[in-house]
């Protein structure tokens, strides 16, 4: 479940080269999931960690997480 929704968030993924030089990836549909790098492979890798670091927060706090497409993770019942 995790796996499917890092791919689908990821395939969603918009990069751009700012005016440093440097890339800057987000996740438009999920808030604050942005990363920057020097390079493309470097600015995924880096947006891929905060994305599941993010992940790893809301399911912690209990927060919502938005559907992306059709994958959506499920909290666990208490």
């Amino acid at each position: 479940m995790l796996t499917a929704y890092i791919s689908a968030a990821m395939a969603r993924a918009r990069y751009k080269i700012i005016e440093d030089g440097n890339y800057f990836g987000e996740i438009p549909a999920l808030q604050g999931v942005w990363a920057s790098a020097k390079n493309l492979e470097s600015c995924r890798q880096e947006l891929q960690e905060v994305l599941e670091d993010w992940l790893v927060l809301k399911l912690r706090d209990g927060d919502p997480i938005p559907r992306i497409g059709r994958v959506q993770v499920a909290r666990a019942s208490a």
